[in-house]
């Protein structure tokens, strides 16, 4: 009996919710706490289901990890999650609305950044040999990337003396402390988004029998 197509898509849409959410929970595995911040690859199961299944189910699967953020920071708050959570004050530091803009919208662009970016490059690249790989390598940097720089910088424009002096930084120099964390967290971060993208999403392409280039 052949598996419709909407109700196989709602069971994967099941599936990657729950995977968001566990490696929300579990420690260690989606947040890897680094003192005052997180490091994350919490990004790349939005960036996969995203690529399985459209930019609207990527969007879903971005607001499920935008909103772990906002519960996370304010259930086990460290000392700068202020900038996700309107709930915490630590050190006379508070967050507010735009801490849910921070939390929310970027991680909602994740993946609509990588189906396009993939969609972009499949495109242009054709029947290329070797074309799908790079199009999901530059689709889990771009989902990546779209995270990083949308949240740094939006820290930066909302809280950014606050956010420094909070993680023991120079507030003279706001944003050379967000470049610092977007060059040492975030490539290394999308660099591995790039590759466990690549991997997963090609074994998953076959088996739905979607062709591979």
């Amino acid at each position: 009996m052949k598996v419709d197509k909407k109700v196989m898509d709602m069971s994967l849409a099941g599936i990657f919710t729950a995977i968001i959410i566990a490696m929300s929970v579990v420690p260690f595995l989606g947040y890897i706490p680094l003192g005052f911040m997180n490091a994350t690859i919490m990004h790349v199961p939005v960036i996969i289901g995203a690529l399985l299944l459209g930019p609207k189910y990527g969007a879903y699967f971005g607001l499920v990890f935008g909103m772990t953020s906002l519960i996370k920071a304010t259930l086990t708050p460290s000392v700068t999650s202020f900038v996700f959570s309107p709930f915490v004050t630590i050190g006379g530091n508070s967050g507010n609305m735009w801490s849910v803009v921070i939390a929310i919208v970027p991680r909602v662009l994740i993946g609509v950044a990588a189906y396009y970016m993939y969609e972009f490059v499949m495109k242009v690249a054709g029947n290329v040999k070797g074309s799908q790989t790079i199009a999901l390598w530059l689709a889990g940097i771009a989902g990546a990337m779209t995270n990083t720089l949308l949240v740094m910088n939006g820290i930066y424009i909302f809280f950014g003396k606050s956010y420094v002096a909070a993680s023991n930084g120079a507030v003279e120099n706001v944003y050379k402390f967000i470049l610092g964390i977007i060059l040492s967290f975030g490539i290394p971060e999308a660099i591995v988004a790039g590759i466990l993208t690549t991997a997963v999403v090609k074994v998953l392409f076959k088996v739905r029998g979607q062709s591979a280039s």
